[in-house]
């Protein structure tokens, strides 16, 4: 394979990525926009675009993704893409019948200057637009940020086109969630119903994208946040965001718009931004942790305590989105495994801040990059140097643990070649205990595999 002529001299590229750790905005855009209920997402580009980002979420999801597209021509390129726009909106709210449509931009009509915001009030304008539905847009340009930035853009865009305040508050807390699978946003939702606490959790992909089958097909499926919810945030007490790179611009929007205080965590991954995460909803609610929260932390904590002996001194290789990879490298900690190579594709300050203060005193010898030209062939390279025990990233970290004969945990997205992701949570005590089973089995199959006959053992 290409991959094996990879040597280990690093020479800093300044205009090359080598196998991008990252997809584009619109695709983060597509996925948000899908966690409200029905919401059919909207492509402004060439059709070619929207067909690779439903099937970059189809293949992960193992779910149809709908999604309608502006399909740009060459002329539409010349002449910019209103006609195509606004006949679009006509025949999706007549033939297809959404709630709302969520428009995103591509590389094409950025670059050539659309300005949707103005397309849009003229649908709304002319009455494009029927009584009772809603167009929303973000801007999702490919050639910057990554899958991350554009589902980011459109989480603020539900609070710019929705967040309401009326007079009243309401006692409900609102939990803006970062890129996770929709199991981890029922497990999110989960833990809040048995603290008792009224949540609206926004975008919501659970009972979309892992609906059940039914022998009918459902264009828009019961899940997602509905609309007057999506209106409430605006009254709720308190805002919690997970995941900065997701989340806070969203909570920023939010609080200037309708003055309601957030605080924004990890993703709750792992013990200790579980526990984060526990504590500021008891907080902002005003609620004790029950006994079932506190026997669920029991349970992983004697878990990581019975397996501790097999997860001790392991060097780890990570690369992923920042809120997934940030408390997932803190999670390894908490393990006394050695995170040691970790990249992330998403540009971003708060990446380096948050991993120097994680490893600097517990792993000084980590090396870490986020950005361009944190890649997957910067990864190889560093594991070329020095050898990993495991790999923990998406599907693509295939190639490196083949190579190099080192077990592949499959976290983030997009997973490809493997089910049950969308199905099993890494959020919470509960997705911290699915995460230890997969990492401690991945290890042990390999020693059962590798070690000599006279070493192999009945009993772990």
């Amino acid at each position: 394979m290409l991959l094996r002529h990879t040597n280990d001299t690093i020479i800093e590229r300044e205009a090359l990525t080598i196998n991008p750790a990252k997809t584009c905005q619109p695709v983060g855009a597509m996925y948000a926009a899908l966690g409200i209920h029905g919401c059919l997402p909207h492509s402004h580009g060439s059709q070619g675009c929207c067909s690779y980002h439903r099937s970059a979420l189809t293949r992960h999801y193992k779910e149809p993704v709908m999604a309608a597209t502006s399909s740009f021509t060459e002329g539409t390129s010349v002449f910019g893409g209103q006609a195509n726009l606004l006949q679009a909106v006509e025949t999706i709210f007549t033939v297809y019948n959404p709630d709302i449509i969520a428009v995103h931009t591509t590389c094409l009509s950025e670059t050539i200057g659309d300005d949707v915001n103005q397309i849009l009030q003229k649908a709304r304008d002319d009455n494009y637009v029927p009584e009772g539905k809603f167009l929303i847009h973000c801007n999702t340009p490919s050639y910057v940020g990554s899958h991350v930035t554009g589902y980011a853009n459109m989480v603020t865009a539900m609070v710019k086109y929705f967040s309401g305040k009326s007079v009243t508050k309401k006692n409900q807390v609102n939990i803006i969630a970062g890129w996770c699978e929709p199991s981890d946003m029922r497990e999110i939702k989960n833990i809040t119903s048995i603290m008792g606490i009224k949540t609206i959790l926004f975008p919501d992909t659970s009972d979309v994208l892992d609906a059940p089958l039914t022998g009918h097909h459902e264009f828009y499926p019961k899940g997602g946040v509905t609309v007057p919810d999506l209106v409430s945030t605006g009254d709720s007490r308190y805002t919690i965001g997970l995941g900065p790179f997701c989340s806070e611009d969203a909570a920023v929007l939010l609080e200037n718009k309708c003055k309601v205080p957030f605080d924004i965590l990890n993703l709750p991954i792992g013990l200790e931004a579980t526990d984060k995460f526990v504590m500021a909803l008891s907080k902002a609610a005003r609620v004790h942790v029950p006994d079932e929260i506190t026997e669920q932390r029991g349970r992983l904590v004697d878990m990581i305590a019975d397996m501790h002996q097999y997860f001790y001194g392991k060097r780890v290789a990570i690369f992923g989105d920042p809120d997934t990879v940030i408390p997932l490298t803190e999670f390894l900690l908490s393990l006394d495994m050695k995170p040691v190579y970790i990249v992330s594709g998403t540009p971003g300050n708060k990446f380096g801040t948050a991993m120097s203060a994680l490893l600097s005193e517990k792993v000084p010898e980590a090396k870490f990059k986020n950005g361009e030209r944190a890649d997957m062939f910067l990864l190889h390279q560093w594991i070329k140097q020095e050898p990993v025990d495991l790999i923990i990233g998406n599907s693509y970290g295939k190639y490196i643990a083949r190579d190099e004969n080192i077990p592949l945990i499959r976290v983030g997205f997009p997973i490809l070649d493997r089910v049950g992701h969308s199905h099993f949570p890494i959020t919470g005590y509960v997705g911290g205990m699915n995460l230890v089973v997969k990492m401690l089995n991945a290890i042990l199959d390999k020693e059962d595999r590798e070690c000599r006959e006279e070493k192999v053992e009945l009993t772990m």
